[in-house]
């Protein structure tokens, strides 16, 4: 059967009104709202990108009032970097990613608010359940934005994907507080770049006959995968544009730049036949942190290393995954990133594991360098049920991981701070038991308890 609405390419993002125009109406007619999205394309397109607005920002803006109007940051202190910033604070030059100092300095009045990613991701659960409401073929990519797939949705719900996008943006700003951009294409890639093309609060779509006159004029570091190296190398060879790329056969494209070859020719002629995977895999799972100064001693790196692994071995609990590969993240005080990697004989979940392997791979690069990040992660998932078998090899094994199941079926009645390992202490002071844990002891009132 034909979809009815195949033909229509007008929309109202207010009361859903869809119509047929010659050309991009300002008003809707039927309710008179400016907010109308105009395509040729618009009632036969069904691959969406929704990507929530300086997520972090928004939901601390959302729970305190008084920062509406204020430029809020959200990230480490002054030696961490940008998690998100909003755009009264983007407005100054701070954007993601930067050092914390430089975006002080571009923005000296914002308001910088320390992450809380429980928070974050428990409305991010939510919106997610309410993109599965309109579809189920949703594909998370981060916390807060995901790939949807509408095809067939029409006579689901009564409108066009396009009208569903636009009624779901609308409830995730009147449910939940906060806003969301959506990018509407015929696949993943050109729906990704189209979510970035209106932000705030946009939707942005672009079509088969728009595409290679819209990506020909974009920077090549449009294209997934090229990055700030590999940016560099098309650019000494006179490629800046996509549509540079476009007098370049497939073949010669792989022996130039390997395998990302194959990606440069199909993406700058906007193909991308990728399908929209509800089950698409997570590939890592890692935590890091920026040392409030820099650290050079191994001992001092290990002792923050281990918090980490605490926070890495839990997520893959939560997650029931477990990892084959551990891998070591530094940063150096001149912003130099090193990655060390170690596959294990086994896949494991255990903190002590990781801390194990970390503090190995921290050996060879603890030389005095002075670094001011470390992050440690696992990847190539596997089943918990594989997960740290009963080795004779490491007798010791069987009890340090008994030792960890006991903790965290405490911490799971008690709290995460019911009983913590001696590592976790900055002091000496009334060393742990022999199994390496320490029981959080109340103070008397008025004294600090120094176990936190």
């Amino acid at each position: 059967m034909r979809d009815p609405y195949h033909d229509y390419n007008s929309l109202c993002r207010d009361c859903l009104h869809v119509w047929v125009a010659a050309t991009a109406d300002r008003r809707c007619p039927q309710c008179g709202s400016p907010k109308t999205v105009y395509h040729p394309e618009l009632g036969r397109l069904s691959i969406a990108h929704i990507d929530c607005d300086s997520f972090y920002a928004s939901v601390e803006k959302r729970d305190n009032p008084d920062l509406r109007d204020k430029p809020v940051i959200v990230g480490g202190e002054h030696r961490g970097v940008v998690a998100a910033a909003c755009y009264v604070a983007r407005v100054y030059g701070v954007r993601s990613a930067m050092p914390m100092f430089k975006a002080l300095q571009a923005c000296p009045n914002a308001v910088v608010i320390r992450p809380n990613m429980q928070k974050y991701a428990t409305v991010g659960r939510t919106i997610r359940a309410m993109m599965q409401e309109i579809t189920p073929l949703v594909e998370p990519i981060s916390i807060d934005e995901a790939f949807l797939d509408l095809t067939g949705t029409t006579r689901l719900h009564g409108r066009s994907p396009a009208a569903s996008l636009a009624h779901l943006v609308t409830r995730i700003e009147k449910e939940v507080g906060v806003t969301a951009s959506v990018g509407l294409s015929y696949n993943k890639f050109l729906a990704k770049i189209a979510s970035d093309l209106e932000k705030p609060r946009g939707f942005a779509v672009i079509g088969q006959g728009d595409a290679s006159s819209f990506l020909a004029t974009k920077p090549v570091s449009i294209i997934w995968g090229v990055g700030k190296t590999l940016n560099k190398k098309l650019e000494q060879d006179g490629i800046r544009a996509v549509g540079d790329l476009l007098p370049f056969d497939q073949i010669e494209l792989q022996m130039r730049y390997g395998a990302m070859g194959k990606r440069l020719y199909h993406f700058a002629r906007g193909q991308d036949d990728r399908k929209v995977d509800p089950t698409s895999e997570t590939k890592s799972i890692s935590a890091e942190t920026t040392f409030a100064k820099d650290i050079t001693s191994y001992d001092a790196l290990c002792h923050a290393l281990w918090p980490l692994c605490e926070k890495v071995a839990s997520r893959f609990k939560k997650a029931e995954l477990a990892a084959r590969t551990v891998t070591l993240k530094l940063k150096t005080d001149r912003f130099k990133t090193i990655t060390r990697s170690r596959t294990l004989h086994d896949p494991t979940q255990l903190a002590e594991n990781f801390y194990r392997v970390g503090c190995e791979l921290l050996k060879a690069e603890a030389n005095g360098t002075a670094f001011r990040l470390m992050g440690i992660g696992g990847s190539e998932m596997a089943a918990p049920a594989d997960a740290d078998p009963f080795d004779l090899a490491d007798p010791g094994a069987k009890k340090r991981a008994d030792v960890e199941k006991t903790m965290d079926a405490i911490r799971a009645k008690l709290g995460d701070k019911a009983l913590i390992k001696g590592r976790s202490l900055a002091d000496t002071e009334n060393k742990p038991d022999r199994s390496g844990v320490r029981q959080k002891i109340p103070q008397p009132q008025g004294k600090k308890d120094r176990s936190t």
